[in-house]
């Protein structure tokens, strides 16, 4: 009997969420879970966010769709502005879980993870690179001959699948 694959997601949150915010409308965390199983096999997704007492309520929502939540304690600044940089985080993460998964599925349009999908490729472990912003996104990708338009989905295209419809009473 064929093993099944088990390929893991590791998300940057912040990154998902402006970039699918940015382009006039909200992503429905519970589809996304599903796509992220049924189109790419991912049998463990990682978000990665910074962590906001006052949020408890949707990280139990995410804890309760399929997600692992990795938090960064948050810094706020002067102008109320909350700072909680996930880079280290998610690159820490995919390399102490390295041996365990098959493939990786890298979700960011972040230039900041240009060298963790650069090894990932040429180690045979990239699986996808998904990019919440076609339009906003780090071009280091595509532009430095590493990664395909193969290699990169843009969600842009899957929102008619994953978009947050409002529910009616």
């Amino acid at each position: 009997m064929k093993k099944a694959l088990e390929n893991y997601a590791f998300i940057d949150s912040q990154n998902l969420n402006l970039g699918i915010r940015d382009q006039g409308w909200a992503l429905d965390y519970y589809r996304f879970r599903v796509f992220l199983k049924e189109k790419h096999g991912v049998v463990k997704a990682y978000m990665f966010l910074g962590y906001l007492a006052e949020q408890e309520k949707m990280y139990q929502a995410l804890r309760n769709y399929g997600y692992e939540l990795v938090f960064k304690p948050v810094v706020r600044q002067k102008n109320s502005e909350v700072k909680g940089n996930v880079d280290a985080e998610l690159v820490l993460q995919a390399m102490i879980d390295y041996q365990k998964y098959v493939k990786a599925v890298i979700v960011t349009g972040d230039g900041d993870f240009y060298c963790l999908v650069k090894y990932f490729k040429e180690q045979g472990k990239l699986l996808k690179l998904l990019v919440p912003n076609r339009y906003k996104y780090s071009t280091l990708f595509l532009s430095k001959g590493v990664l395909s338009i193969h290699d990169v989905m843009f969600l842009n295209q899957f929102r008619h699948l994953l978009e947050h419809k409002k529910q009616h009473p």
